[in-house]
């Protein structure tokens, strides 16, 4: 199979299903048999989800990406068997990096809701245009990236987050601040705006926020 039709969302349910690292192995850049050069769009997925996996708290070395030929089994050890130490290095999977259980199904499971927007963001916005790996691994380190990131992903994840702990019971705002480490005043600008789009609503009852 093609390197370009490994979906983020592939990467996303191997970490949900227990996995401590996904690596992802390649045909060699610019020796792609279609004209489509989809190792290319692996690397672009690669890159930005280790951009998510760190902003989530994973360390993002538990995703990697290698490009290399059918007849080089000798790379392809070498590679995969580096790369296990690794992610022995790290350890379990949230545990290495601090994260109950608990948490590490939450932060993946945000991320997981909203891998079709991020598709569609990629798609639009982060695509690069000179196909070369130093542009690409250039493009997703630098400031730029970071905006867009901020701008379209940042936001929406901790939105998507707040409604799976509206799914649970309506919360205030203050609670919801504490369990995702945001401020007040970030929280409330994400309910406001959730509020208008009639995704949840204020129970001034209780004086906290539940789902519409």
């Amino acid at each position: 199979m093609c390197s370009g039709r490994v979906d983020l969302s592939f990467v996303i349910r191997a970490f949900s299903k227990g996995a401590d690292g996904v690596f992802i192995g390649g045909c060699r850049l610019n020796e792609c048999n279609y004209v489509t050069h989809g190792n290319y769009d692996a690397l672009g997925m690669v890159l930005l989800g280790q951009r998510l996996l760190k902003h989530i708290g994973l360390n993002p070395d538990r995703l990697r990406i290698e490009f290399m030929s059918g007849a080089e089994a000798n790379v392809f050890v070498e590679t995969v068997n580096r790369f296990v130490s690794r992610v022995k290095e790290l350890g379990p999977l949230g545990r290495g990096e601090g994260l109950e259980h608990k948490e590490l199904k939450f932060r993946l499971e945000a991320v997981s809701r909203l891998v079709p927007y991020i598709r569609l963001v990629e798609r639009e916005r982060m695509r690069v245009p000179v196909k070369s790996e130093p542009a690409y691994r250039k493009f997703f380190a630098s400031e730029e990236m970071d905006r867009l990131f901020e701008e379209t992903i940042s936001d929406k994840l901790a939105t998507t987050q707040i409604m799976i702990l509206l799914q649970e019971k309506p919360l205030p705002t203050v609670d919801v601040a504490k369990r995702l480490g945001l401020t007040p005043s970030e929280v409330s600008r994400h309910l406001t705006a959730s509020s208008r789009q009639g995704l949840v609503r204020y129970d001034s009852s209780r004086k906290c926020y539940a789902l519409a």
